[in-house]
């Protein structure tokens, strides 16, 4: 299995400057969000073009490092319209040009009716929420393959998809072959359900089966009685549990550490793959 990194954890730069941080670690591919990785890089529509993503491609092609995922998260449920219209036409741009950075797909989670926050509101939890992305997600999907291209959704405990069944009926009414699935374990949990964490995620394994395409890898400690991320290896993340059944599910999916401090990374990246080498 392909282990990447959200390039932009080892901060703002070039992206030859990143490709060269994520290969001296030993990572296979990365989760590319240009705004927040590459320096100059606004994000906003328009500012892509075949040949800038053909560039970025090369970039990190030339260091042996894989564009899985083009990061273009947006809240679909903003109170600013005009905001999401923005975003959603920033996302369909990457759409049309992920072929060109020879990504496999473009992402994004689910929002919340918190704006800017991305944290739980119990409107996301109704039927108005669910049917608001869904208008969102559709669209983007029916541009996805009108583009060829492929995109993947994450779900979220504070998100309008709070839990896996919410992101799969999401992906079922959606009915798209271009659609995805990201697992985030950790996005799931709360210190209310923390210690159900094999539940869920044997669940997202039996409601995505084959279609989940990437695993957010994070770990997490209880202090003062709320999760809080931490170096992976040194929490309570059950890898032990999960890796064998990932690598037996999804062989092909990538795994990619998510809010991992830089200097982590090198033992949390020998430690997922001693993980996986031990279930070979």
């Amino acid at each position: 299995m392909k282990i990447g990194v959200r390039v932009h954890d080892f901060g703002k730069s070039d992206a030859k400057t990143l490709a060269l941080k994520a290969k001296n670690v030993g990572f296979d591919a990365v989760q590319l969000v240009l705004n927040k990785a590459i320096e100059g890089e606004t994000g906003l529509a328009g500012s892509l073009s075949k040949e800038k993503a053909e560039g970025f491609y090369k970039a990190f092609a030339d260091e042996g490092i894989k564009i899985a995922m083009l990061g273009a998260y947006f809240n679909p449920v903003h109170s600013d319209k005009e905001k999401v219209k923005s975003l959603v036409a920033k996302f369909k741009e990457h759409l049309k040009y992920e072929h060109d950075f020879k990504a496999d797909f473009v992402g994004s989670e689910t929002g919340s009716f918190n704006d800017d926050k991305w944290t739980y509101n119990p409107l996301n939890r109704t039927e108005e929420a669910f049917q608001e992305v869904k208008r969102i997600f559709s669209d983007l999907a029916r541009c996805a393959e009108k583009e060829n291209a492929n995109m993947a959704i994450e779900g979220a405990f504070g998100h309008c998809m709070f839990e896996p069944k919410a992101l799969h009926r999401l992906v079922t009414e959606i009915n798209s072959n271009n659609v995805y699935y990201i697992v985030d374990i950790y996005n799931y949990l709360a210190i209310s359900n923390y210690e159900h964490q094999r539940e869920i995620f044997d669940e997202c394994l039996e409601l995505f089966k084959d279609r989940i395409v990437i695993y957010h890898i994070k770990d997490f400690v209880v202090e003062d009685g709320a999760l809080k991320q931490c170096c992976i290896g040194k929490g309570l993340m059950d890898f032990d549990y999960m890796i064998p059944k990932i690598k037996k599910a999804t062989p092909n999916a990538y795994l990619i550490f998510e809010g991992s401090k830089p200097e982590d990374m090198e033992f949390s990246y020998k430690f997922i793959k001693g993980k996986l080498e031990e279930n070979n």
